[in-house]
């Protein structure tokens, strides 16, 4: 194999020095910021697609002739609570990342 070719083949973060990543995003240069940017998207997209989930739940069980359904019940039962969950386990997570990444470099 020539010195171009096993350049190609080079594994990612293989190189001296570079840090891995974690959900594509790199360890090294991973900020404040970008952590709780992450957390808090987390935490948004879970509050968005459990609370559609939710919703579309109510609206199966209402057309199969229940009557009365409250349809804020996918809201205050389902999305916050569902959202609260990941975001306390995104934060610890994500800042953890973070402070490796700073003290261990």
């Amino acid at each position: 194999m020539t010195a171009i070719q096993q350049t190609e083949f080079r594994q990612p973060g293989s190189e001296k020095g570079e840090s891995g990543k974690i959900f594509g995003f790199p360890l090294k240069g991973f900020g404040l910021f970008s952590s709780l940017l992450l957390s808090f998207a987390s935490a948004i997209i879970t509050f968005c697609l459990t609370t559609m989930v939710a919703i579309f739940s109510l609206l199966v069980w209402r057309m199969a002739g229940h009557a009365g359904v409250d349809f804020a019940m996918s809201y205050r039962d389902v999305g916050f609570p569902a959202s609260m969950g990941v975001l306390a386990l995104a934060l610890p997570f994500f800042l953890t990342l973070w402070v490796r990444a700073k003290f261990l470099k």
